[in-house]
């Protein structure tokens, strides 16, 4: 049986942060989220809400994901 690889974006309470992120188990990598357990990012803005993921079946793929989303256009704050 070969090994999966996840790669997931996650949100807070008002949808206003996400978070991207490559796992191996997605059922506990958002129990830990959800849970506080991880200090960082998502425990300081309260990212504990999984809102996509996708299936790799190995690491460097999973990681090339992750990658191609965070590199994904962003919208730039403005001022006036």
């Amino acid at each position: 049986m070969n090994k999966q690889y996840y790669v997931y974006i996650m949100t807070d309470a008002h949808h206003a942060t996400l978070y991207t992120g490559v796992t191996n188990d997605l059922k506990r990598r958002v129990w830990e989220h959800k849970e506080k357990l991880v200090e960082g990012f998502t425990k300081k803005y309260h990212i504990d809400m999984l809102i996509y993921y996708e299936v790799c079946e190995d690491i460097v793929s999973a990681i090339s994901g992750e990658k191609q989303i965070k590199a994904g256009p962003r919208q730039k704050n403005r001022a006036g």
